[in-house]
């Protein structure tokens, strides 16, 4: 029997990077998988990780749903609940960053990475505890940042999104441990993606690399095995924890 076998899966923002990667690693351990993607030059990119998951055996379906849009993430769920039954397992991994000094920042870009990156956890976890709470098991894993924990010059709205996830994280596993529904935290580092393509260019690349003590950047498969850890009964007994995929990053 696989690690997570008919377990059912959400992922958010899995269409491409790290919430693909997750998606993946989750069907390899035999859960089946419900994933989102938010705009239409997406669909062609999710309709794939579909067929992917689908070859390994398992039911997976893609929706086009804005997890920062409340009405949106409940109807989500509900149509997550008639096709796969329940939910056990929510990974809220959707994101995005609009980064700029302080000084030149807009109240549009602050609001719009607060509501996608921090409102949407909120939004998706409001949702999967009901169904949870039903079976009284359910693992929830936020996708936090190292930037949330260390915080970095021009990404000020990253980093509050990302450190107001962590602090969710902990206060949701008080909440919900008498239920048996825990909740944890990934803080990733650097990691090799679409959004952080840049940090491979020239002089930039070099200097981040000395600050990482394993001295690479990291692979989103990584991220995504330490979500499996996480989404499995190997963490049975870890709840309210960050755990940074950082290369040493945070040392």
């Amino acid at each position: 029997m696989k690690l997570l076998d008919q377990k059912v899966a959400i992922v958010t923002g899995a269409a491409r990077g790290i919430g693909e990667s997750i998606a993946l690693a989750l069907g390899e351990a035999g859960a089946h998988v419900a994933l989102t993607y938010v705009s239409d030059s997406s669909a062609e990119k999710a309709a794939s990780v579909v067929q992917k998951l689908e070859a390994m055996g398992v039911k997976a379906r893609a929706w086009k749903s804005n997890a920062g849009d409340f009405a949106q993430s409940e109807q989500f769920v509900n149509e997550v609940i008639s096709a796969f039954g329940t939910v056990d397992i929510c990974v809220n991994n959707a994101g995005i960053s609009k980064d700029n000094l302080l000084l030149r920042m807009s109240p549009e870009q602050w609001d719009e990475v607060i509501n996608i990156n921090l409102k949407s956890v909120y939004n998706m976890t409001k949702q999967v505890i009901r169904p949870m709470m039903k079976a009284r098991r359910g693992s929830i894993i936020n996708m936090s940042s190292i930037i949330g924990i260390r915080g970095n010059a021009g990404q000020s709205s990253y980093a509050a999104s990302k450190a107001g996830i962590i602090g969710f994280t902990k206060s949701t596993a008080h909440e919900l441990g008498s239920r048996n529904i825990r909740c944890n935290a990934i803080a990733p580092g650097f990691i090799e993606t679409d959004m952080t393509h840049y940090l491979k260019d020239g002089d930039a690349s070099k200097a981040f690399l000395e600050k990482i003590p394993l001295g690479r950047f990291g692979r989103a498969e990584e991220v995504a095995q330490a979500t499996v850890f996480l989404a499995s009964e190997h963490s049975s007994y870890i709840t309210g924890q960050v755990l940074s995929v950082c290369g040493g990053l945070n040392i």
